[in-house]
Formats: structure tokens, sequence, C-alpha cells
């Protein structure tokens, strides 16, 4: 008799800045979700795939759920709330140095109210936590809904992190593959492009105006040398946010460029020309169509 087949979905969710682009890049091994210590660094869904010989799971990365302030916040919100009625597992991160708070227990009522079969809690950066410190956080977070489970990890430090993905895949359901072998996750090269320029934006001008920032990859071309050309537009709301962006004598957007360069090189496997413009779009986080055009709304 053939070995039975487990296939299935689970949602990392929780307050921003929790950690769980990096779990999912620690589960893969690689860098595909963005990082930065800015609330609302992803905006995107992503899903990531992991194969074991008798299993695939498909990790989803959410939009870290807060109180919105204008489009965009409600729509990441929704975005990030809506994969609660698409998966098996639910993951609900709470971040071990911080305390748990109304934040945590908003995003836990909509975990407790979810069909997925398993919920797991996961206190994540145990790296920069003490034992009893973690300790206070299961007992205060596990107050909050009802989990099957918890663990405890460190994504930066490869903590638990097999053990997590064991976890998940140990209570997935009987399926088939969703996804072939040879598609590690469902975001395109262009978005992921967009995405390591916003990252690097984000970064280096997380105290001036990060949120205000949207990024799109314009075009993506491949010479017969083997090099790759690529455009992008940084978005921005107002003229003087243009000019920080610019920086005085291009030194800022050149910064940003070069930061993103290797981690474009590494995900298209090959030299890059990049090019980066800077344009001003008016109140573009209030505009829907512009969210849209971004691929930062939460679809249909």
């Amino acid at each position: 008799m053939s070995k039975e087949f487990h296939s299935g979905f689970v949602a990392l969710v929780g307050r921003p800045n929790v950690g769980k682009s990096t779990l999912l890049n620690a589960c893969m091994g690689q860098k595909i979700a963005i990082e930065s210590p800015v609330a609302q660094t992803t905006r995107k869904r992503l899903r990531a795939v992991i194969n074991t010989e008798d299993a695939q799971l498909v990790i989803v990365d959410t939009p870290g759920l807060h109180k919105p302030k204008d489009a965009l916040g409600k729509e990441l919100n929704r975005s990030a709330l809506g994969e609660l009625a698409d998966v098996d597992v639910v993951a609900f991160l709470i971040d071990a140095t911080r305390p748990v708070g109304r934040g945590d227990a908003w995003v836990a009522h909509h975990v407790d109210a979810c069909a997925a079969t398993y919920k797991l809690l996961v206190i994540s950066k145990a790296d920069l936590s003490n034992p009893q410190q973690i300790a206070e956080q299961l007992d205060a977070a596990q107050k909050l809904a009802k989990f099957d489970d918890a663990i405890v990890v460190s994504a930066r430090e490869g903590f638990n992190v097999e053990g997590f993905v064991a976890m998940v895949c140990a209570h997935l359901p009987e399926g088939p593959k969703w996804f072939p072998d040879d598609m590690p996750y469902d975001a395109s090269a262009e978005d992921l492009v967009a995405e390591f320029v916003r990252e690097k934006a984000f970064l280096n001008l997380r105290q001036e105006l990060p949120h205000s920032v949207g990024v799109r990859c314009d075009s993506l071309e491949y010479a017969k040398d083997g090099h790759a050309s690529v455009s992008a537009t940084i978005l921005v709301e107002r003229e003087g946010q243009k000019g920080i962006v610019v920086g005085a004598g291009g030194s800022m957007i050149k910064k940003i460029g070069a930061q993103a360069r290797p981690d474009i090189e590494r995900l298209l496997g090959c030299k890059v020309y990049l090019d980066l413009n800077v344009r001003v779009q008016p109140q573009w986080r209030r505009d829907r169509s512009e969210i849209r055009r971004l691929g930062y709304d939460a679809g249909e």
C-alpha cells in the first residue's frame, strides 16, 4: 500500500513585527519575505512551499493585524483576516519581548473564531528573551484563546524551526500536492524585485517616511549576455518625501539600489542593472485603485 500523503496551508498571523516573515524565511532556508522593524512591512500575501517525503506544507505570510488609519491599512487587515477562512492550521505569533496586550487579544479573538482544525501558539524571538519572560508570555497568551499546542522558537537562531514545521505537518489533512516540486513560492520575480527594493527603502528611511513608500517593478528583461535589466518606481505622497528618497546628489536612491541589487541578483541568478525612479502620487494610500495596482489589496 502507498503511504498516505498530507498537504495543507498554515497562516502565520499576529501583530506587526512579531517575526512572521523571519520565521517563514527560516523555514525555507532562504530569503523570500522581506523584513524590517517597520510596521506594515508585509503588504502582500506570500505563499512558500515546503516539501517533505510524505507532506507538502504551504506557509502563508500575512500582513500584521493592526488598527488601520487609511485604506491601505484596511486592505492589509482584510487580507490577513481573509486567510483565516482558507487554511488548515493557524500559527498565532506572540513576541517574547513585548507584553501581551489588547492588540494581541484582538488578533486572538479572530483566531479563536476561525475554522482551522489546528491552532498553534508560537512564542517568537526566544533569543532576545529569557526563560522567565518566555514562561510569562506563554501563560498570558494561552489565556487569550483556545490553542491546541504551543511552541517557542527563534527564527534568527534556528531554534525549534524544524520543530515548528514538524508540528504543523503532523496536523495537515490527507491531500494532494498543491504546488509542483520546483515552485518554492507563488510570487512573480517582478513582485519580489519590488519587495526587495521596498525593504531597503524601509531600512534606510524608517525614521522619516516608510509608510508613504510603495514600490512597483516596471520591467524585467534579460539581455543576451546573461545580465538582467530591471526598472522599478518608488512611490511617495509628497514632493518633500521625493527629495528625501532621492537624497543629496542622488545619494539615498543609489544606496537603496546598491543594497537591493544583491538580493535581486540572488533571486534572478545573474548580474543585474537596476534603474530606480521616484514618483509623487498624492495620498496613494487612500486610493484603492492605486493600492490595487501595487498589489497591496486583499483581492476578491
